[in-house]
C-alpha cells in the first residue's frame, strides 16, 4: 500500500470564514465537511481538488496550499490531501452530492454533526494561509 493521497478536499477561506458543506451520500452523509472527493486515474492530487470543487459547486480555485494528509476510512482507505485557498472564483452552484453549504466561523462548529476533528483540519488550514481561526 502506498501513502500517496488517492482523494483531495479544499477549505475556501474567506473573510474569516472557511466554506462547508453537507453530504447527500456516503461516505459521510449528512455530516458537514469540506468539498472534495477521490482521484481520478492519470490525474494529479492538486487536479483532483480542482476538479471536485468544479464539480461539487461550480468553483474555480487556484493556488491551493497543502494544509495536511489525513488517514481516512477503514484501515486508512483514502489517504486525503487536504488543501486551502483564498484564491477562487464563481457562483457557488451545489451539485446533487450537496445538501446544504455556509460559511461557517468558529462559533458555528460545535452546533453542527462534522466530520472527525473538522475543527483541527480547519485551524491547520487557516495556518496555512497565514491566518487565525
Amino acid at each position: 500500500m502506498t501513502d500517496l493521497p488517492n482523494a483531495a478536499s479544499v477549505a475556501l477561506v474567506r473573510d474569516g470564514k472557511v466554506l462547508i458543506i453537507k453530504r447527500a451520500y456516503a461516505p459521510y452523509q449528512n455530516l458537514w465537511t469540506f468539498p472534495g472527493g477521490r482521484m481520478d486515474p492519470g490525474e494529479t492530487v492538486e487536479q483532483c481538488a480542482m476538479r471536485e470543487l468544479q464539480e461539487e459547486l461550480g468553483i474555480t480555485i487556484r493556488n491551493p496550499q497543502l494544509a495536511m494528509v489525513q488517514a481516512l476510512g477503514r484501515d486508512g482507505t483514502y489517504r486525503l490531501a487536504v488543501f486551502a485557498t483564498t484564491d477562487f472564483s464563481g457562483v457557488i452552484r451545489p451539485s446533487d452530492e450537496i445538501i446544504d453549504h455556509k460559511w461557517a466561523d468558529p462559533g458555528m462548529l460545535p452546533a453542527l454533526r462534522t466530520t472527525s476533528r473538522l475543527d483541527e483540519v480547519i485551524r491547520e488550514c487557516f495556518r496555512v494561509l497565514g491566518q487565525s481561526w
